[in-house]
């Protein structure tokens, strides 16, 4: 219902006509129909039967519904010109702008009152019942790896297209004969990966995976300069906009869209490469190819100089890490690659034990001889049921790496088998052609499809030197527990923080090396002695020396979407037992985070959610160009657990 106040009007009022305007004043509910009346909307017949039934005893209403009423009585008194409702509420809103706290208590007071009156009067209400979301279930996996999609296009690649890929670096890709990933066994490997030593812990042993292994199972080069994703945005903003990059990533579709064309030449390459980043060998936790991949695809001419191995390696595990962190939902990192590694590395047949590798593996397994090895993993128990075969096979071993598998295994070729139907034969002539390449890599002599190199027996057992003899390691040791002695070797190797720099050898010898060379590119710090250091808005991390002994330390600054991760960690072999406390504080105003930690030691940079703790610094504490301000310090305890 609608209020009417209006006197009559006085006949002897030259204001007075028959015109004469009466102004309604709203009650609670008259708002919304005052407002869409204005509007022009006008509400439809029968529309006022349709309505539910009001409850007895309406809710009250609030301070501005209060302020409201009187103002619009006053407002049309003394405004008789207006247009109506409309601008009377206008002008109320205007007005209530402007009112500080202590003109709006009248009303607050005043709707409080009829609050506390409305509750002590009404009936309870029935809470609404709340609609039941059903969750997905914790054993589903999403994931962006996607070797069917992946599969779809290289069977419409034309013949010139194919040796593009195979100039590239990428011709085993051409071999590639699975559709689908196994979610189940994908999830099985995930809660069985150590992020921190890339190893998978499986059947009851611990499998280190290295690019070596990635170059067994998928084809691709293990060795070359490292491939960089990141630098100035203005190097690839013309490649941006060619390929319609948004911060979300550069369109799936849009690639498929290019590759359908049959031309062979750089822009197929480039577009190639970031289909296959996207879908299988390096897939981010989005539906879209990370824009950063663009970085390493501005000279086309370079790519199989690269170590892609490293490179997808590395993803993997920067992905997995993300996904247990709860940074994002779906994994990402080639999972396909975990998948037959898998298989490569454990037995569940008498046949598979004595069977050489192939090269790729990725050639072997195809939708068929996978539905087989799921049964037989089945009939066992379930995964990791079988044997452990991965060293006698050159797989998962670690610093050994690919040279001793090649000295103790035969290779064989294995003949890509086509799925489909169509163009057979010139399918069949292309993967002869990647095959036989990759042969020629990674052998002395081919007749025909078998590698036909001389085969040296390494001993299963007896004295061995140590891998890292090349970096100052002296120790012999059987050959039985070489695999233990080199993961808690001092002379492991690390590299050298700096980007620009490939130096490699042993944590004293790095520490010798970024005196010499690079002393001007890292800060020098005392034993409990609080330095005050600065980071700017583009610098990720900074090498701390110590002045007494030249111990490196590597201070890191991450970015999440709150604000910077910020970790201190020593520079060294993992299994050192040097332990080092430290403490950071930041301070802004009068707020201060500090964080006292230990500076666990890694041999190198680590990308993305540090695995250790670290301090998170809000976005607020930095000042006006970005910069972080912060003060550490390193404490000269070298006791682990003591304080």
């Amino acid at each position: 219902m609608v209020e009417v106040e209006a006197s009559p009007p006085d006949l002897n009022d030259k204001a007075s006509s028959p015109h004469h305007t009466m102004t309604m004043v709203p009650t609670e509910g008259g708002f919304a129909m005052g407002k869409r009346k204005d509007q022009g909307i006008s509400e439809p017949e029968g529309s006022r039967k349709k309505k539910k039934k009001q409850v007895a005893t309406p809710r009250p209403a609030c301070s501005w519904v209060h302020f409201s009423r009187d103002f619009i009585k006053e407002y049309s008194a003394t405004h008789p010109e207006s247009s109506g409702l409309k601008a009377a509420t206008k002008a109320a809103s205007d007005a209530w702008k402007l009112m500080g706290p202590e003109e709006k208590a009248k009303y607050t007071t005043r709707a409080r009152e009829v609050w506390d009156k409305y509750l002590s009067s009404a009936p309870a209400r029935a809470p609404k019942p709340r609609r039941q979301v059903k969750l997905p279930p914790k054993t589903k996996l999403v994931t962006r790896c996607s070797p069917g999609r992946l599969l779809n296009v290289l069977q419409r690649l034309t013949p010139d297209q194919k040796e593009a890929v195979k100039s590239m670096g990428f011709g085993s890709i051409l071999g590639l004969r699975c559709r689908t990933l196994r979610r189940s066994l994908c999830l099985w490997l995930l809660e069985r990966f150590n992020t921190v030593r890339r190893s998978l812990e499986i059947c009851g042993e611990r499998i280190p995976l290295t690019p070596r292994d990635v170059e067994l199972v998928m084809g691709l080069p293990a060795s070359g300069k490292d491939v960089v994703n990141s630098g100035s945005d203005e190097l690839i903003l013309q490649l941006r906009k060619r390929y319609n990059a948004t911060n979300r990533g550069i369109s799936v579709r849009l690639l498929e869209e290019r590759l359908a064309a049959p031309e062979a030449g750089e822009d197929f390459k480039r577009s190639f490469v970031l289909y296959v980043m996207g879908t299988l060998l390096c897939p981010t936790a989005r539906l879209d190819v990370s824009p950063s991949f663009l970085h390493f695809l501005t000279n086309m001419d370079v790519l199989h100089q690269y170590n892609w191995g490293k490179f997808l390696l590395d993803r993997l595990v920067r992905e997995i890490s993300r996904f247990r962190q709860g940074k994002q939902r779906a994994v990402g990192g080639c999972l396909l690659f975990l998948q037959l590694f898998y298989y490569e590395s454990v037995a569940v047949g008498a046949a598979y034990e004595s069977a050489p590798v192939a090269f790729p593996c990725l050639f072997s397994w195809g939708e068929e001889e996978i539905s087989e090895r799921e049964k037989q993993e089945k009939e066992l128990g379930g995964y990791g049921s079988g044997e452990v075969v991965c060293m006698d096979r050159g797989l998962g071993m670690g610093s050994l790496g690919y040279n001793a598998q090649t000295d103790s295994m035969p290779l064989r070729a294995v003949e890509p088998m086509q799925e489909v139907s169509h163009a057979q034969d010139m399918e069949d002539q292309e993967y002869e052609d990647t095959f036989t390449e990759q042969e020629h890599a990674h052998t002395d002599s081919i007749e025909g499809n078998v590698v036909c190199a001389e085969i040296e027996v390494v001993a299963g057992s007896g004295p061995v030197p140590c891998g890292n003899i090349k970096y100052g390691c002296t120790e012999v040791v059987d050959y039985s527990k070489k695999r233990d002695h080199e993961e808690a070797c001092p002379y492991a190797p690390c590299p050298c923080p700096l980007q620009n720099c490939k130096f490699v050898d042993s944590s004293k010898q790095l520490s010798s090396h970024f005196s010499s060379k690079h002393w001007d590119s890292g800060r020098h710090f005392q034993y409990d002695c609080p330095l005050p250091i600065s980071l700017s808005k583009k610098e990720t991390f900074l090498v701390l020396q110590a002045e007494k002994d030249g111990i490196l330390f590597l201070l890191s600054k991450g970015t999440q979407s709150i604000g910077h991760t910020i970790v201190i960690s020593c520079i060294g072999p993992s299994s050192s037992k040097e332990c080092f406390l430290y403490d950071v504080v930041s301070e802004k105003g009068s707020s201060s985070l500090r964080l006292k930690s230990s500076a666990h030691s890694f041999p190198g940079r680590f990308q993305g959610l540090p695995p250790v703790d670290f301090l998170l610094v809000p976005f607020a504490h930095l000042d006006s160009s970005g910069q972080l301000d912060l003060e550490i310090c390193i404490w000269s305890l070298t006791e682990p657990g003591s304080e």
